[in-house]
């Protein structure tokens, strides 16, 4: 099937199986590889993109559910090679280790602050709950968003 769509600012019209997953479609018909496949059933976060702003796990997505809409990746954050404050954050303040959910978990970050621009800790805590890591502990991660809704960046 065509499916028409916005990624990352830039109209994409592509042809997909009627089952395609976005996660598949973003990472393997658009090249856009900064959005992972994990657990597959929608629990660890890694997957996460925005679909019309809202935040979704891309590995429950059917493409077809989203001819029309606006998606937004890990890669969708830059502009004008100026990073997002979150991704600025992640990065000035230790919001990583390995480095393979924090793309998932900067989407997460970017949603909240973009439906909530100043939470607590325990909105933040209770918003990212759906974002596993199993380097950091969490600590650097909560001081990164903290940080970006702060404007510390």
């Amino acid at each position: 099937m065509r499916v028409r769509l916005k990624v990352n600012g830039e109209d994409r019209a592509i042809d997909v199986p009627d089952q395609r997953l976005l996660v598949d479609t973003v990472r393997y018909d658009l090249g856009l590889t900064g959005t992972k496949l994990g657990c597959g059933v929608g629990v660890c976060g890694l997957c996460t993109v925005l679909v019309d702003g809202k935040m979704v796990s891309s590995c429950l997505m059917l493409t077809a559910l989203v001819d029309g809409a606006t998606i937004t990746t890990i890669e969708g954050l830059e502009h004008d090679g100026q990073l997002d404050p979150v991704q600025t954050a992640f990065l000035k303040y230790g919001g990583f280790q390995c480095g393979i959910c924090t793309p998932g978990q900067i989407m997460a970050a970017h949603a909240l602050l973009q439906e909530n621009p100043h939470p607590s800790d325990a909105e933040i805590k209770d918003w990212m709950m759906g974002n596993l890591c199993r380097c950091t502990g969490y600590y650097k991660i909560l001081e990164s968003v903290q940080r970006a809704a702060a404007g510390d960046v």
